[in-house]
């Protein structure tokens, strides 16, 4: 099995004692340094004496769930937070989302799929910063914050203003899944958070002007239930 390159500390937190061993066994596998704990007391306590650089956490344990969890961790770090939750539990895996976790697996699931999760979202973590530059550049998208101009592939797409914003809020949050209420508070506002046609509406005006004639999704992915991925692809 490959090792990573660089190693990182990972907290791994499930009640279930075959999933922490599972995890634990298969990401040190990939050189990462890996400690367990059972529900989100736990994991406080193990984070004041060790500091993860991602956190893996299941929703629903005893005594602290991992929606507290995510709003604690949150709360004082900027640690990527990765939830594991079983089919069906659409409105906490949005709320754990909302509360500040980055991503979610959904239970059973693909090994090979969490890993790749897992180096994703430590490779956005270890990104600079963009804020104090005008312009946005993520794999085939260039944006021009001042001019509002975006080409994609060389090709200039002309955007409303509304677009623009929907797209700059995307694409500075590459690869991690933004909920439909975020989206909507941080581009419409916090009044707009229970009106989702608005979001629906713009989305489909964005594909239709980014994605490829095909009419193939590549860019925009929607995350059933929950919100969208923006995928910049590879350039």
């Amino acid at each position: 099995m490959t090792t990573e390159t660089t190693q990182h500390n990972i907290l791994v937190v499930d009640d279930e004692s075959q999933i922490t061993r599972v995890l634990r066994t298969t990401l040190a596998g990939h050189g990462y340094a890996v400690r367990t704990a059972g529900d989100g007391d736990e994991a406080l306590e193990v984070m004041r004496q060790w500091t993860p650089d991602l956190v893996i956490t299941d929703l629903s344990m005893p005594n602290m769930g991992g929606l507290e969890l995510c709003r604690r961790i949150r709360s004082k770090s900027t640690v990527p937070i990765i939830v594991l939750s079983v089919r069906g539990e659409e409105k906490p895996k949005v709320e754990a989302l909302d509360s500040g976790a980055d991503d979610y697996v959904t239970k059973p699931f693909n090994m090979n799929e969490l890993v790749a999760r897992v180096r994703a979202s430590l490779r956005r973590a270890s990104r600079p910063e963009q804020e104090e530059t005008n312009k946005i550049e993520a794999g085939d998208f260039h944006i021009d914050l001042l001019t509002r101009l975006v080409t994609v592939q060389n090709r200039e797409v002309r955007l409303t203003p509304k677009e623009f914003d929907l797209l700059c809020y995307l694409a500075k949050n590459p690869g991690r899944v933004i909920t439909h209420h975020t989206l909507l508070a941080q581009v419409w506002g916090g009044a707009s958070t229970q009106q989702p046609e608005y979001l629906h509406v713009f989305i489909n005006h964005l594909r239709k002007k980014l994605e490829p004639e095909d009419g193939s999704v590549r860019y925009i992915v929607t995350e059933k239930w929950v919100g969208y991925r923006f995928e910049p692809g590879d350039n």
